[in-house]
C-alpha cells in the first residue's frame, strides 16, 4: 500500500521534534550536573576567625581611692593670756619662726604693778606684827618662869604671834599671786613653732582666754582629709596613705591614720581624719594641698580587660569561647566597676570561662575561632 506523502512528512517532523526535545533535556541535565559538580567543588568550610582570649581566674583587687586635704600641724596650740588688760604689744606676726620662751604679746601691766606694790606693803606691816608679837611673847614666857605674870596674860601672848605669823603668810602668799599676774601681762611661746593665727590687734582690750596668736608646733605634721562614711568602713585597719602634694606629684611621702573625727560634719556628712606623715618633706608647707592615695581592703572578683566588653539587648556582654568545639556565643555580665584598663564583673563570669578580648566586633553567635593567645 502506498504511504500519502504528507502523512509521512507530518510523522518525519513528529520524530524530528522528538528527538530535538531529547537532545535539549540531555544537554540541561549535563549542564545541570556540570552546575552542581562546580559548586561542590568550589564550596569549602569557612576558615575559624583568630581571636584573643584571657581565661577567667578570681584575683584580689583593692580599688584605690584619691581624696584631696591640706598639711597641717600635728600639734596647734592658741595661746592666750590668763588675765584680762588693755594689750599694748604683740611682737609676731603670721608665718612668723618663734623659739621656746620667746616673747609674742605684751598687756598694760600697771594695775598689777600696783597690785603687788600693795600686796608687798601688806606684808612689810604683818612681818612687823609678828615681830611685835614675838617680842610680847617672849617677854610673858619668861615672867611666867619667874612667876611674875599669870598664866592666861601667856596664853593671850601666844595666840597674838599666831596670829600674826598666819597674818603674815596670808600677806606673802598674796605678794607671790600679784607677782603671778605681773608676770601674766607677758604672753611667751611655750614650745618652738610656726605662727598660723592672730586673734587680737594691739590696744584691744582682751578678756582671759581669749587667742592671741595660734602656733603650729614643730614636733610633726599632719594631712588632714574628709572622708566618707563608705571609704571608712572599706579601708583596712591601719591603713599606709601615700600623700603627694597636688602641684608637684614628684614631692610625696607616706603615712599612718592618726586621728578619726567620732562624729561626721553636719554639713558635708564626711569624718575628718589626720594622717601623721613619715619625714615629711620640707616643700609640704603647712596649708598646703594635698592627694593622699588609699587602697582598700581586696576582695576576690572577676577582672576582664576592658577591650572584651561588648553589648547584648542594650547590657554589658562579652563572648565567651566553647573550649569543646572552639564556638563563641554572646553572654550578658553585669558588671561591679570600670576604668580604662578592665571590667570587674560582678555575675555572669565562673572561674575557667574562656573569653575573647580581641576581634569581638566581626563575631557572630556559633561561629568557629582559632586562639591566637590565652591566658589565665
Amino acid at each position: 500500500m502506498q504511504e500519502n506523502p504528507t502523512e509521512l512528512r507530518r510523522g518525519l517532523c513528529r520524530a524530528s521534534h522528538r528527538l530535538a526535545q531529547c537532545f535539549i533535556s540531555a544537554s540541561l541535565l549535563s549542564v545541570l550536573a556540570l552546575a552542581g559538580c562546580g559548586k561542590q567543588d568550589t564550596a569549602k568550610a569557612p576558615e575559624p576567625r583568630p581571636v584573643r582570649t584571657v581565661t577567667v581566674a578570681p584575683s584580689e583587687m583593692g580599688e584605690t581611692v584619691v581624696l584631696t586635704g591640706h598639711i597641717a600641724a600635728e600639734d596647734e596650740a592658741a595661746l592666750s593670756f590668763r588675765i584680762g588688760g588693755r594689750m599694748i604689744q604683740r611682737f609676731v606676726n603670721v608665718g612668723d619662726t618663734v623659739k621656746a620662751g620667746q616673747e609674742l604679746a605684751r598687756l598694760d601691766p600697771q594695775d598689777e604693778l600696783n597690785a603687788l606694790r600693795s600686796a608687798q606693803a601688806g606684808l612689810t606691816a604683818a612681818q612687823a606684827a609678828v615681830t611685835q608679837a614675838r617680842a610680847d611673847f617672849e617677854r610673858q614666857r619668861t615672867l611666867l618662869a619667874q612667876g611674875h605674870t599669870p598664866r592666861a596674860q601667856f596664853d593671850i601672848a601666844e595666840k597674838a604671834l599666831a596670829t600674826a605669823q598666819a597674818q603674815a603668810d596670808a600677806a606673802e602668799l598674796q605678794v607671790n599671786l600679784a607677782a603671778i599676774r605681773v608676770s601674766d601681762t607677758v604672753l611667751q611661746a611655750d614650745a618652738a613653732g610656726t605662727v598660723t593665727a592672730r586673734g587680737a590687734e594691739p590696744g584691744e582690750v582682751v578678756q582671759p582666754g581669749r587667742m592671741i596668736v595660734t602656733i603650729a608646733r614643730k614636733n610633726g605634721r599632719d594631712a588632714v582629709f574628709d572622708v566618707p562614711a563608705q571609704v571608712l568602713r572599706s579601708a583596712p585597719a591601719d591603713p599606709q596613705v601615700t600623700v603627694r602634694l597636688t602641684d608637684d606629684p614628684a614631692v610625696f611621702t607616706v603615712g599612718r591614720v592618726r586621728e578619726v573625727a567620732p562624729q561626721a560634719d553636719p554639713v558635708t556628712r564626711t569624718f575628718q581624719v589626720k594622717v601623721g606623715l613619715t619625714d615629711p618633706p620640707a616643700a609640704m608647707l603647712l596649708g598646703a594641698t594635698v592627694n593622699g592615695t588609699l587602697r582598700l581592703a581586696a576582695d576576690k572578683v572577676i577582672a576582664v580587660p576592658a577591650s572584651a566588653l561588648t553589648e547584648l539587648n542594650r547590657k554589658p556582654a562579652v563572648w565567651v569561647v566553647d573550649p569543646k568545639n572552639l564556638t563563641v556565643s554572646l553572654r550578658n555580665i553585669e558588671t561591679l566597676r570600670f576604668d580604662p584598663a578592665s571590667v570587674v564583673v560582678a555575675h555572669g563570669l565562673a572561674p575557667g570561662d574562656i573569653v575573647v578580648t580581641a576581634g569581638v566586633q566581626a563575631l557572630h553567635p556559633g561561629q568557629a575561632v582559632r586562639l591566637l593567645g590565652k591566658s589565665g
